[in-house]
């Protein structure tokens, strides 16, 4: 049997195992199991199917001693901001809405009657999204506040399916940072914060950093899957994941490109200033107590949207190529308006935003497609002017990591919009950032700058430079 770590990474529309393991100094990946991930609707609202995915984790796990492998760790990375609450029987009290859920709106404003918004940037640096966590429990407290009487404990996504493995709570760093509940220089909850909203500081626990061994799996699990291994604590933020996976090791702007697109820079303090507030950057955590200064972007979401829309008759090659086909068609729309959030329809969506701003309405699926790119890549080149202004200097490139850098056009498109070259890989650099931290915290790897140089030589990372124009 060859002993293996397990990583667990669950994205918006799927999740997968994978097994991993060092071999010659480098990073070998086993894919183990895969399964659909989606947001379905219950008593109204929108919500994650919880039970279903702890079910696929333990069918992956099971899965690895078929394929003559002996996990000897676990790590589970997710989305953000999303969480469950248990009463004193450490059952749920309400289904695990997701964040696309409209309950969320007019939180914001509400929160700010209550705490200005300067300061609360002040005090987190969290970039202000209508469905982080704070405004998802505020939304609580003011329609349901019995349920925030009943809860006795407060886990987020991946934290609940430890406490499923393990029995034990615990708030991970990189994911609890996202709720703009932590305080980006204590690094602790924020209790005057949580005093002043009303919302018991009891629920919350400890929070623990990313290569923390949690513990081992619970008696019955033992006898079930038929052996032990030690629950370890990745950046179980999947962005927080996937940065540490970035194979350089000098200072670059990243994109992490999925369903949505992060880009930022990895900074050694937190950058809770005026600009940064304006233009909306976010200081969340990282491993080592490191900051992704980043901002949120739509991402590849509208792509995904377009081609359920068009019943899946093309696929995201296809799609690129009829985009690629495309020579006139210029309009572009605002990526970050909330309307593209959860619209009915993606693509009627956009229509409409391009009619309203009197652009041209796309009417084919390649100018749908090449609509959504131009836009992403217009939103990216103004999250790099607005990074190169407040760090007062310029980058020379771009990592792109996720499995949208398998996008060539969508990278080609960067690099010749920002002039800056482009390196794209590794693709699974959330799971891969999921392994390193689990063999960091075990002695196989000393830290994060041996990590990154183990990446850079186990996985392709191609390379895109700017088209040079001629007259």
């Amino acid at each position: 049997m060859k002993k293996c770590c397990l990583a667990v990474d669950i994205g918006a529309s799927s999740g997968r195992l994978i097994a991993s393991y060092l071999k010659n100094g480098q990073l070998k990946l086993n894919e183990i199991h895969r399964f659909e991930n989606k947001i379905v609707r219950k008593d109204d609202q929108f919500c994650w199917e919880l039970d279903r995915l702890f079910l696929e984790i333990k069918k992956g796990i099971k899965k690895c001693q078929g394929k003559g492998l002996k996990p000897e760790s676990i790590g589970i990375d997710t989305w953000a901001v999303d969480f469950i609450l248990l009463d004193d029987n450490e059952k749920p009290l309400t289904n695990s809405v997701a964040y696309r859920d409209s309950r969320t709106d007019g939180m914001m404003d509400e929160v700010f009657k209550i705490i200005m918004k300067e300061r609360l940037y002040l005090e987190t640096g969290i970039q202000f999204q209508k469905f982080n966590t704070i405004y998802q429990l505020y939304s609580i407290k003011q329609n349901n506040p019995e349920i925030l009487d009943k809860a006795a404990s407060f886990l987020m996504i991946p934290d609940y399916f430890n406490y499923l493995l393990t029995g034990k709570k615990a708030n991970e760093y990189t994911n609890a940072t996202s709720t703009q509940l932590v305080n980006a220089f204590t690094k602790k909850w924020d209790d005057e914060i949580l005093d002043q909203l009303g919302i018991k500081k009891e629920i919350f626990q400890e929070i623990h950093n990313p290569k923390t061994v949690l513990g081992t799996l619970k008696e019955d699990l033992v006898e079930e899957f038929g052996f032990d291994m030690k629950v370890i604590l990745p950046a179980t933020h999947d962005t927080g994941s996937a940065v540490i996976s970035v194979p350089e090791l000098d200072e670059t702007i990243y994109i992490s490109s999925g369903t949505w697109s992060l880009i930022g820079v990895e900074n050694y303090f937190p950058i809770c200033i005026t600009k940064a507030l304006d233009y909306n950057f976010t200081n969340e955590g990282g491993i080592d107590y490191r900051y992704r200064f980043l901002k949120n972007i739509m991402g590849l979401w509208m792509i995904q949207e377009v081609k359920r829309n068009y019943q899946d008759q093309y696929s995201f090659a296809e799609l690129v190529d009829l985009a690629r086909q495309v020579q006139e068609f210029t309009s572009t729309v605002n990526v970050d308006d909330p309307r593209f959030l959860k619209p009915e329809n993606m693509i009627e969506e956009i229509q409409r935003y391009c009619q309203e701003t009197n652009q041209a309405i796309p009417t084919t699926p390649g100018e749908v497609a090449k609509c959504v790119y131009d836009s992403l890549v217009c939103s990216y080149q103004q999250a790099i002017n607005q990074i190169e202004e407040i760090f007062e200097r310029k980058f020379e490139k771009i990592n792109v990591i996720g499995g949208g850098c398998q996008n060539e056009m969508l990278n080609q498109l960067i690099a010749d919009t920002t002039k800056k070259v482009v390196y794209a890989g590794p693709i699974e650099a959330t799971a891969i950032g999921n392994i390193v931290s689990q063999l960091m915290a075990v002695g196989e790897i000393e830290d994060i700058n041996e990590a990154r140089t183990i990446v850079k030589h186990s996985f392709e990372v191609k390379k895109f430079s700017p088209s040079i124009i001629t007259a």
